[in-house]
């Protein structure tokens, strides 16, 4: 790697960790320009926990849809990597926020919650994959 590209990747990381919007109990709340930001450096598990119509009429790409009211919703989370970053996302955060005090005490290690969620995507109009 060149040194540009370190630093500029060091620049990048410091950024990320030290605007994030909100920590709590080791979960980090991010804003759209986070979580890109994270999605680019990291490889992360991007989570839609909205219901299964809800993610076939709009989701981020690349995400995995896993429902949190469905009552599956344990057993789906089982097959995530605890070691692995977590991004999640619903349609305004309230139910990422629920999911992410979940994986939390399912001893996920790295867990990031949209600010805003998918609503807060749709307007910056990023990645969207419809």
């Amino acid at each position: 790697m060149k040194k540009s590209t370190i630093v500029i990747v060091l620049v990048l990381m410091i950024s990320v960790f030290s605007c994030s919007t909100k920590t709590k109990n080791g979960i980090t709340v991010v804003s759209i320009e986070e979580m890109q930001t994270l999605i680019d450096l990291e490889n992360v598990q991007l989570v839609d926990v909205r219901t299964p119509a809800e993610h076939k009429a709009g989701h981020i790409s690349n995400s995995q849809n896993i429902d949190f009211n469905s009552p599956t919703f344990e057993d789906d989370i089982t097959k995530l990597d605890k070691e692995k970053p977590v991004i999640l996302y619903c349609q305004r955060g309230a139910r990422s926020a629920k999911c992410a005090d979940k994986l939390l005490q399912a001893g996920f290690k790295k867990i990031y919650d949209l600010k805003g969620g998918f609503s807060e995507w749709e307007h910056v109009d990023l990645d969207i994959k419809l």
